[in-house]
């Protein structure tokens, strides 16, 4: 079967005194049978192109299934009177959301489990599925969630009566995905956020619990276009903090959760570049703020005078801030240095460091965890160690593990390693990159390798372990990570000196380490695959155009590949709020400099890897018409015989399929198509 071909139909989109052709442009109308045929058509030459793939996907798929643990159970959290905690069990799709009512953990055994939501009852068979938030009252009798069909951002709140199981008829359609729902501390009314017509999260709602979703009252409207709201509520349950966010600035107001029906009381109003998160700790706010500090300092102020600020303790350049946890009997903190996700415990106005014995590992607190627990949770993994809980005891700082994840199957960690590398970019700068392999992949000479990256948002690319990524280092595949810049793995200076006009250090930094990997005999160009998604598709789109020729496959799922097409139409969702990440086209240098990089605009005839494409007919974030207009415009310029597939899911959005069996059989097929372009056989 001959690879599918786009009709051109001449559109070119003039601007600054420039012009941009973009025959493919009709792609972009869902309404159009002829373009839902046009997918369909991709589909079957995806399918065609895998059928002989068959084998190794299945064999793959098994791989991973047969690390699926007979059981996974998350350590319980307690929430006042009882232990929330979920469960996966081997043969289901979705995890099991539960609680028991116990004094201690240690009473929990012998104590009846209450399920609480069971994702698998609420799926149906063949079908998307995606619930998010979770939100229990204070007296644990009513639970509310977000649950979504299609794969967009439109998500409805439900409320279940814990003591009947029956679903109550408050239901509320267009609540945004996350960071959007909260009860008052009565119980008796629900705050929400709903989306506009591009999916952007604006309106803070008042629900009262039995009455008619018409009657709810707006609280507040976020009327700038770049700015989204969202809203979570303090770790003590004294406020719910409600956020004006734009990529560069924000702006608090607070809702006190005793008195639902008083008015929002606004923290600072918003500046430009001025961001800033806020707690409540005793009769003290938190302020977390990058004003005067660009790894951000911590401030406090009474709760009756919230304008007289004092340090906690003084700014280090060396540490970046990124959140705060104000426990009853300790403040933790949360952040990164040295190039690592770290943990403090302030003590005396100095923070002291949670050390670890390995060199490079990523660590967390648990959501959910009680205000008033001397033991905090914490989530620890490396590329070597299976995600294992920890307790931390606020008083002493002493820890102790409570929990490994399970991985099933023969794992001996001693036959692997992992390592930090670093490549020296154009300019000088040195770009980390953590890599795990088998112990004696490199014995023969240069080994495959599998190259990711992502770069944006200051979104962190941190190492974790993954028990379905053994199948592979089995078989004596590298995977390295590359942190280039715009992420904030080193500091919020390696987020700024990836973004706006300085977008390309995100592109060039992939590229000298996939450089260096060579040169230092990890692999060659005919053994290395590239991989991102969304963000990270751009940028392996972009290394496409610049160094394809340094990888033999590349893997761009969801990519968002027509930059300046796209953020120069507002009516497209999310677009306003991405101007402060990549620049408005409106401008004449944001437009030229996005232009330079774009992955749609500077495709040329000449080769090209093999490439895996994928994306998702609902999503709101890249619409599926980016890459399948790359595809389209690739298809007919490339002058190579490799092979361009690509996937779309008909029925999904931005992160795929739903359901965990469903989400490894899209890895298996991705990792056959990979092998098979590196020449790796399957046995």
């Amino acid at each position: 079967m001959k690879p599918p071909v786009a009709k051109r139909i001449p559109h070119p989109h003039e601007l600054h005194g420039d012009v941009r052709e973009d025959d493919f442009y009709w792609l972009k109308d869902r309404s159009n049978p002829e373009v839902i045929d046009y997918l369909e058509e991709e589909n079957r030459y995806y399918d065609e192109i895998m059928l002989p793939l068959e084998a190794q996907t299945e064999q793959i798929y098994q791989s991973m299934v047969d690390r699926v643990p007979d059981s996974e159970v998350k350590v319980p959290v307690q929430h006042g009177p009882y232990f929330y905690y979920s469960r996966l069990d081997k043969d289901k799709q979705y995890p099991i959301y539960a609680r028991k009512h116990a004094a201690s953990r240690e009473l929990l055994p012998n104590s009846a489990e209450e399920v609480i939501l069971d994702l698998n009852e609420l799926a149906v068979d063949g079908e998307y599925l995606s619930v998010t938030m979770q939100r229990i009252t204070t007296d644990h009798n009513r639970l509310a969630y977000l649950e979504n069909r299609d794969g967009t951002d439109r998500y409805t709140i439900h409320v279940k009566d814990m003591k009947t199981g029956e679903l109550l008829p408050d239901r509320i359609p267009d609540v945004y995905l996350y960071g959007s729902m909260e009860w008052s501390r009565c119980g008796e009314y629900i705050f929400y956020i709903t989306v506009d017509e591009s999916q952007r999260p604006y309106q803070l709602w008042r629900h009262r619990l039995g009455s008619e979703i018409g009657s709810d009252q707006l609280i507040f409207e976020e009327k700038d276009i770049t700015f989204t709201l969202s809203m979570y509520k303090s770790l003590s349950g004294k406020f719910i903090f409600v956020h004006s966010r734009s990529k560069t600035t924000s702006e608090v107001r607070l809702i006190d959760a005793d008195s639902p029906l008083s008015p929002l009381q606004l923290i600072d109003e918003r500046r430009e570049g001025i961001e800033y998160d806020v707690e409540d700790w005793g009769d003290k706010l938190l302020i977390l703020t990058n004003e005067g500090a660009p790894n951000f300092q911590l401030l406090c102020c009474p709760l009756s005078d919230l304008q007289t600020r004092t340090k906690v303790m003084e700014y280090s350049e060396d540490r970046y801030l990124q959140a705060m946890y104000p426990f009853r009997d300790r403040l933790v903190i949360f952040g990164r240095e040295n190039g690592l996700t770290q943990i403090w415990l302030l003590r005396d106005d100095e923070l002291e460091r949670i050390e670890w014995d390995e060199p490079l590992y990523t660590v967390s607190i648990l959501s959910g965890q009680s205000y008033k627990t001397n033991e905090v949770l914490i989530q620890y993994d490396s590329l070597l160690t299976p995600k294992t809980t920890y307790g931390l005891n606020l008083l002493t700082g002493e820890k102790h593990r409570l929990q490994v994840a399970p991985v099933r199957g023969e794992y001996d960690r001693s036959r692997f390693r992992q390592e930090q590398l670093w490549a020296v970019a154009e300019d000088g700068v040195k770009v980390p990159m953590t890599a795990v392999y088998r112990k004696d992949a490199l014995e023969n000479g240069p080994a495959p390798l599998i190259l990711h990256g992502y770069g944006s948002y200051g979104a962190n690319s941190d190492p974790y372990f993954d028990p379905y990524r053994l199948p592979l280092l089995e078989k004596g595949i590298i995977f390295v990570t590359v942190q280039v810049r715009g992420g904030s793995e080193m500091g919020r200076a390696w987020y700024e000196d990836g973004k706006m006009g300085k977008k390309r250090n995100t592109f060039t930094d992939f590229i000298v380490a996939a450089k260096y990997l060579m040169e230092q005999g990890y692999t060659t160009s005919s053994k290395m695959a590239a991989r991102g998604g969304s963000a990270g598709g751009l940028l392996v789109g972009a290394v496409a155009n610049i160094a394809g020729e340094l990888f033999k496959v590349i893997v761009p799922a969801v990519p968002f590949v027509d930059v300046v097409t796209t953020m120069l139409d507002a009516t497209i969702p999310l677009t306003t709020l991405e101007w402060d990440e990549w620049g408005n086209p409106q401008n004449r240098e944001d437009y030229f400099y996005m232009k330079s990089y774009s992955p749609y605009d500077n495709v040329e005839a000449k080769d090209y890897p093999h490439m895996y494409v994928t994306t998702g007919l609902n999503d709101p974030r890249v619409a599926y018409w980016e890459p399948a207009k790359w595809v389209a415009r690739l298809r007919s310029l490339k002058t190579d015989n490799n092979i361009i597939v690509l996937k779309t899911n008909m029925g999904a959005g931005h992160f795929g399929v739903s359901g965990r069996f469903n989400h490894l059989k899209e890895a298996a097929a991705c990792y056959a198509f990979i092998l098979d372009k590196l020449g790796i056989g399957i046995k």
